[in-house]
């Protein structure tokens, strides 16, 4: 939404905030008091918004006022008007630069950088590192903090002079149970708790460094279970808890994982989820397994399975002894990640020892995070930020909020304000929901201090309406990956925010957006294109198990400054102010409701559903709003003479294939049927046309008119791919 369709806000007249539905009486108090604000800032700078959103809005009242002040305020001011300004009376140890001066010396001394924001995070070595970085020209990221030991596990455990025995670590709440009162974990039962499971971890005589892995809701269980393997030297394998038999058996393969924890069911409002049935179905290794709410299964355990209680039973000697963590060195595997690459098979990441601590330092950094803070983040110990979620709270001294439930209703919002979260992370396809259905409506979240966001592109219209839910407190935008440990590029409560941008490259990072030469544009000026980082960056990933980490990062990259520069695969754009912006991905990887999946792997489930279907394309194309990608399917007919008709059925049929073999939270928004696909010279498809032709259509019903997309030229089908 524009602020073309809005009146400055000089022009705004009592008559238009009673039609908005506000009584007369209300809204000429709400005239007078705008009245006020514009004599003392003006009708339209940053100033004027400030006071607005600090002194006028409220959730209360209705959305489209907070539109017609927001808009209005800006209706001159062009591109990336500040939504959120920091207090420019705070932050006086930055009063001597700029915070952009201070993000480059993060990059440029990073022997100082790190070290201080180790110091001030409390981050202790068993063996300290012989340096921070140790540049090595066959090793394009570098060696971090070499021969240090230490364990990140422990170091969320440990007491120091900020953090005490009766701190909250973990606070919970069941869905269901929203008017009971909120569960605490100590950190002292947080340790103890830690310290059992590890000691009948121990039991199982696996060898140091196996893989154990975790297929689970992301609850205070699954927290202590992902300590208890990282404090005792073993590598969490993370699974997503809404994945198909297949997905689960392919991780545990590539990771050669030796045990599983899991849990019979999944509990969301009246329905039963299976789970334990799907990693059965998986072959799985080993599984302990956790009831549902109570002490007894849904079906009976395999032989080669551990229920719960008797895993626990195995340490009943060791209860309240403290475990001796296992300390390691940083390059030593923690955590196995996955992320699709193109071919289908998705790229098993590991995080090393340091990696935690990358985490820790973006979430200090960028979101402020600190002893007494409340954290909360839907999400899932299968996806980077549920381990990131752990670090980011523990390591720096704050407590993690956890909804065990769906965070689309009431019940979740409930929590929020209950918990008194002061940190709240999202993805935009929940705030969609929440602003759909209104969920947040009569719940208190002004103990919100921020917002952050990340996994898809945002919308502006609604994390304005976010924002105004907390009495307009930033959105910290925050992009990065699984092979990164944390964000590339993100936000800062030291800098102006707008509205689904990003105002900074995230500490200890650099940014290059390459031209159509494939080399990087000037840094300070405007610009799009395909986005590459600076190789050196602490906490990224320096292997992978299963693919050549140098072939998928950093062959074929551009030289710059001595150094070859790290592949990411986003289109970025560089704005005339400064902010940056996300496009989509480059290559042929889409993210669908945050998860990035490739188009291999959904093409191969959608040839397979109908004889009828010769070959399709699957492209994400992001909303023209702004948003979540929507999964698109382009099909071509075998008999192109008898297509099939009834497109709504074959829609229905590609979703119930793919959540199933794929994951349940896929879904297709749109079939497009073509004579044929638009493909190379050498015969690839070409995707990124398709979805720049389905992006450009009418925004109301983007796929009414297919005449130009059906008549490629022949031209087109023959030039090789740019």
């Amino acid at each position: 939404m524009g602020s073309e369709n809005y009146k400055s806000l000089d022009c705004i007249t009592t008559a238009d905030i009673v039609a908005l539905g506000i009584p007369y009486e209300n809204a000429d108090e709400l005239r007078r008091q705008l009245a006020g604000i514009i004599q003392s800032c003006g009708a339209g700078t940053p100033q004027t918004w400030h006071n607005i959103a600090k002194h006028l809005l409220t959730p209360e009242l209705p959305f489209s006022f907070h539109q017609m002040m927001y808009y209005g305020c800006y209706k001159s001011y062009g591109p990336d008007p500040p939504a959120w300004s920091p207090d420019p009376n705070g932050f006086s140890m930055y009063k001597s630069m700029s915070f952009l001066d201070f993000q480059e010396f993060s990059v440029t001394n990073p022997e100082v950088y790190w070290k201080t924001l180790f110091d001030k995070m409390n981050i202790s070595f068993s063996v300290p590192p012989a340096c921070i970085l140790r540049e090595d020209p066959t090793h394009p990221g570098g060696h971090w903090l070499p021969c240090a030991t230490t364990n990140p596990a422990s170091n969320c455990l440990s007491l120091n002079s900020e953090r005490t025995l009766e701190d909250i670590a973990v606070i919970w709440r069941d869905e269901g149970d929203d008017e009971l009162p909120l569960n605490k974990m100590t950190l002292k039962e947080l340790r103890k708790s830690v310290w059992l499971v590890a000691h009948a971890i121990e039991t199982l005589k696996l060898e140091k460094g196996s893989a154990i892995a975790i297929d689970m809701p992301m609850d205070v269980n699954s927290v202590v279970i992902y300590l208890a393997i990282v404090l005792a030297g073993y590598v969490v394998v993370s699974i997503a808890d809404s994945f198909a038999p297949d997905e689960i058996s392919a991780r545990l393969k590539i990771s050669n994982a030796k045990a599983i924890f899991t849990q019979d069911l999944i509990i969301r409002g009246d329905r039963k989820l299976p789970l334990y049935s799907r990693v059965v179905d998986a072959q799985s290794p080993m599984a302990i397994v956790i009831p549902t709410r109570g002490s007894s299964f849904s079906r009976m355990l395999r032989d080669i399975d551990i229920s719960w209680q008797n895993f626990l039973e195995r340490a009943y000697v060791s209860k309240e002894v403290e475990f001796v963590a296992v300390e390691q060195t940083t390059e030593a595997f923690t955590n196995i990640l996955f992320s699709s690459g193109t071919t289908g098979e998705p790229k098993a990441i590991p995080w090393n020892v340091a990696t935690p601590f990358k985490a820790a330092a973006d979430a200090w950094c960028h979101m402020d995070i600190r002893k007494g803070d409340i954290v909360g983040w839907p999400t899932n110990l299968g996806w980077m930020m549920g381990p990131w979620l752990v670090y980011a709270s523990l390591l720096n001294g704050a407590s993690i909020a956890l909804y065990n439930g769906s965070p689309l209703g009431s019940g979740f919002a409930k929590f929020v304000q209950d918990a008194r979260v002061t940190m709240l992370g999202v993805i935009p396809s929940i705030v969609r929901a929440w602003k759909s259905a209104n969920a947040t409506a009569t719940y208190d979240w002004s103990a919100i201090r921020c917002f952050a966001s990340t996994g898809e592109a945002s919308n502006a219209d609604e994390y304005l309406w976010l924002m105004g839910r907390a009495r307009y407190k930033p959105v910290i935008e925050y992009c990065g990956g699984t092979e990164i440990g944390g964000g590339f590029v993100t936000g800062s409560l030291l800098q102006h925010q707008s509205l689904a941008a990003f105002s900074t490259p995230a500490m200890g990072c650099s940014l290059f957006i390459l031209g159509t030469d494939g080399f990087p544009i000037p840094q300070k000026g405007p610009g799009i294109g395909e986005l590459a980082l600076g190789p050196l960056m602490f906490g990224a990933s320096s292997t992978l198990l299963n693919a050549d980490h140098y072939d998928i990062y950093f062959k074929g990259m551009p030289v710059w400054n001595g150094k070859v520069l790290r592949r990411h695969g986003d289109v970025f754009e560089r704005t005339s102010r400064g902010y940056y912006r996300a496009h989509g991905r480059a290559d042929d990887t889409m993210n669908l409701g945050g998860i990035k999946v490739s188009s291999v792997e959904i093409e191969r489930i959608c040839n397979s559903v109908n004889a009828g279907v010769l070959e399709t394309a699957a492209v994400g194309v992001p909303p023209a709003g702004g948003g979540p990608e929507r999964l698109v399917i382009a099909v071509v007919f075998k008999n192109p003479d008898k297509p099939i008709t009834d497109l709504s059925n074959l829609s229905a049929s590609f979703n119930s294939a793919l959540q199933k073999k794929l994951n349940p939270l896929f879904k297709v928004s749109e079939i497009v049927p073509l004579p044929s696909l638009p493909r190379t010279a050498t015969n690839k498809v070409m995707r990124r046309v398709l979805r720049q032709q389905f992006s450009q259509d009418d925004e109301k019903k983007i796929f009414t008119n297919l005449r130009e997309l059906n008549g490629f030229s022949e031209e087109l089908y023959s030039s090789p791919e740019n």
